[in-house]
This record gives structure tokens, sequence and C-alpha cells, in this order.
């Protein structure tokens, strides 16, 4: 009877094991067992599909599985982020979140296929500037030019952008209302696009993140004029920054960071966040980002969130003075 017992108290916690091993906690636990999809909301060949292939590739060495990239461009990055919450929450799928996404579509769209408020903010990524380009052909050496020009011309320039939404956008209608210009916005599905046409001089003048415009300003491809963070860039000492051009008050910085589905597991986001954290810390890969020109955020899902609270306020006042809109 002893034996028949112990067996059957050992047949009994087998099944418990089984159970607590077939329970979500323990797939958690577990995760990640297969590679990791990343949507990023852009087109290749941009900043953030620049960003999101190289913490792609040190995750995906610091996970034991590989995070893929997989670019959903169009409508400002709208349908990535609606890919993104359509996707099943359970950590297998995460998102690129900008400026763009996070902050300024809610401004400019009367409708979103995703709520952004409703997005799990997991890290910071990073932070870069724009530069201020123009078509070679312009007779423009200056902003201060530029802007005499644009007055002269009033309707006869265009500026070009990443897209609805993104600080390329932005920053020129910015520059517009600072300035008091009459110039057309183009938008395009990503940095690429519109610098092949900046190129072309089918549009004349385009702000946009460094690491994307910064390969054609070192190739003469275009003329750069101006930076838009608030000190000069050690990449480009000899660009002045927009306010010491002239444009008082005028900054602009991008940034981005990974988010997730709403009902993603909390231990998922957890360890996305420390071993990003783990990957910026590390000095080889910091150094990737410096000659990139991205400054690391990293840091908690709360900071992140804060970055993301004050930004909304901040270009939400931008687009309301600029009368920004898409639809």
């Amino acid at each position: 009877m002893k034996r028949l017992a112990v067996r059957a108290l050992a047949a009994g916690a087998i099944g418990v094991v089984g159970i607590i091993a077939g329970m979500p906690g323990a797939a958690v636990a577990a995760w990640p067992e297969k590679p990791v999809r990343l949507i990023v909301p852009t087109a290749p060949g941009g900043a953030p599909d620049i960003v999101a292939r190289l913490f792609g590739e040190g995750l995906s060495r610091r996970l034991g599985q590989s995070v893929v990239v997989e670019n959903r461009p169009g409508a400002g990055g709208n349908i990535g982020m609606q890919a993104l919450v359509a996707a099943p929450a359970d950590g297998y799928t995460i998102g690129y979140g900008n400026n763009a996404t996070l902050a300024t579509n809610r401004f400019l769209y009367s409708k979103l296929p995703y709520d952004p408020d409703k997005l799990v903010p997991i890290v910071g990524l990073v932070t870069t500037f724009n530069i201020l380009a123009v078509n070679p052909s312009l007779p423009a050496r200056s902003v201060q030019e530029l802007i005499n020009y644009a007055r002269a011309n009033p309707g006869k320039l265009s500026m070009g952008s990443a897209g609805n939404g993104t600080t390329s956008h932005l920053g020129g209608e910015l520059f517009k209302v600072m300035a008091n210009l009459d110039v057309t916005h183009v938008p395009y599905k990503g940095s690429t696009p519109a610098l092949q046409d900046l190129v072309g001089n089918n549009v004349q003048l385009m702000f946009d993140n460094v690491p994307s415009i910064g390969p054609y300003v070192m190739a003469r491809r275009v003329r750069a004029l101006a930076v838009t963070s608030s000190q000069r860039s050690p990449h480009f000492p000899d660009l002045p920054t927009m306010a010491e051009a002239g444009l008082k008050g005028y900054e602009l910085t991008a940034w981005a960071g990974l988010v997730a589905a709403p009902g993603t597991p909390a231990e998922v986001i957890e360890r996305l966040n420390r071993e990003v954290n783990a990957l910026i810390r590390e000095p080889a890969f910091r150094a990737q980002l410096d000659k990139l020109s991205f400054d690391p955020l990293g840091g908690s899902p709360r900071d992140f969130q804060a970055l993301i609270t004050s930004e909304t306020a901040k270009f939400g006042e931008l687009v309301r003075k600029s009368g920004a809109k898409v639809d």
C-alpha cells in the first residue's frame, strides 16, 4: 500500500509539473524560443532602418535568437504600427517607435489605426539631429541666403521629407513658420527616395537625420547649410546650428525606441530593456553609434514614457503653429 501511495504521489507531482510547464509563465521564462520580429515603419535605407538593424544585430547576439527587421512603410508610419498591434502580444513582434508614430501622428491624422497611448514602452534607443541641405544648383550657401531666395520666389521651392510626421517633415515646418516662408512640402515613404529627388532637383531643400543625409553631404551630392541641434556636431564642425544661422530658438532632435503591443508579458519587456541597456554599455557598440552620429538613450520603460509624454506636448504645439495636417 505504501508503494502504491508513493507511486500515486510521484505521478501527481509529475502531472503538476507538466501543468506548470504548460502555463504562460513558463513560456515567458523560456522566451525567446524563436526569432523575434522587429517592425520598422519606414522604408529601408533611412536612419530608422539603420538604427533598427544595428540594435537587431546586437540583440540577436545577446538573446541567442535572431531579431529580424521587417520594413512596413507608409502613411507616416501608421501602417507599421497597425501591423504591430495586429500581431499576437507574445513578445515575438516588437516595434520601432519614433517622434512620428509615438508623438506627432495623433495631431496630423484625424484617425489612427492604433492608439499610441496604449503601446507599451520598452526602452529608448537613440537620439540624433537633422541637417538642412539644398540641391547644389540652388543659389544659397547659408540659411539666410536660402531664406532670402525663398522669400523672393514664394511658392516655387519644394521641400522633401522622409514622410508626414517625421522630424524631417516637422523640422521643415518649423523652419517655414519661423522664417515666414511659402514652401511646398512633398512627403516620401522614407529618406532614401526623398534624398534621391533632392539630388535630382525634384525638390530643392530637405531636413533629414544625419545618418541618412550625412553620406550625401560628404559626397557633395547635396549642400549642407546647418544642423538642428543646440550645439555644433563634432562630425560636421563647420556647420552652424540653426540658431547660429539666425533662427534663434530653433532646435529639433529625432529620437527612437522600442515599443510593444498592449498585453505583452512584463517579463519580456523587462528582458528586452535589460539587454538593450547592456548592449549600450558595450564600448564597441557605443563606438558604432557615435560613428553614425547617434547618441544612446537606454534607461527604464518609465524613462522612455516620460520622453514620449514631453515630446508629444512639444510636437503638438508645433503642429498647431504650423497648421500641418494630413487628413
